[in-house]
């Protein structure tokens, strides 16, 4: 790929569009937001193609591509939202004994969204993508002190916050 080469850029996309997605979605709350930003992702990683170093994990490169495609997105003003627009929730109707474990769902997603950026980062590599905290010091450039800070601060905060679905 390093080389301009296509056909190996639709084999990258192809394995790991899902984890660029399934990132950027449960960042952002929005498929339609995470598709775009799958998309960046692997338009910026042909560009810097040259500048790979297989140092790390393939996986661990797109990751800091797409946390940091993240980072960018926070950063910038939100418009409203409309009340119909896709999320990562399935759009599937519930039936009445599931609404309140969907009601519990929600509330995490909420709870989860509104952590500072960088631990909800933390929090989504670590809890949700499975990576330990040298892998996401390696995805980040965060130090795993940081890391494990952050993730310390994020489950303590969902844990305060969250106790309510607890008790009842």
């Amino acid at each position: 790929m390093a080389r301009g080469d296509m056909s190996a850029l639709a084999i990258l996309v192809k394995r790991h569009q899902d984890l660029a997605r399934r990132v950027a979605c449960r960042f952002t709350g929005r498929w339609d937001v995470a598709d775009d930003m799958a998309q960046d992702a692997f338009l910026r990683l042909y560009r810097r193609a040259a500048s790979y170093k297989p140092t790390a994990a393939f996986s661990t490169w797109l990751y800091r591509i797409v946390v940091n495609l993240c980072l960018d997105h926070a950063k910038r003003p939100r418009l409203a939202a409309l009340p119909d627009e896709p999320t990562c929730a399935s759009t599937s109707p519930a039936p009445d004994e599931a609404l309140r474990r969907q009601e519990s769902i929600d509330a995490v997603r909420r709870e989860i969204a509104a952590l500072p950026e960088r631990q909800r980062i933390a929090l989504v590599l670590h809890r949700f993508e499975r990576l330990d905290h040298a892998q996401i010091a390696q995805s980040t450039g965060w130090t795993e002190s940081a890391i494990e800070s952050l993730l310390v601060r994020a489950y303590a905060q969902l844990r305060q916050r969250l106790q309510v679905w607890a008790t009842e």
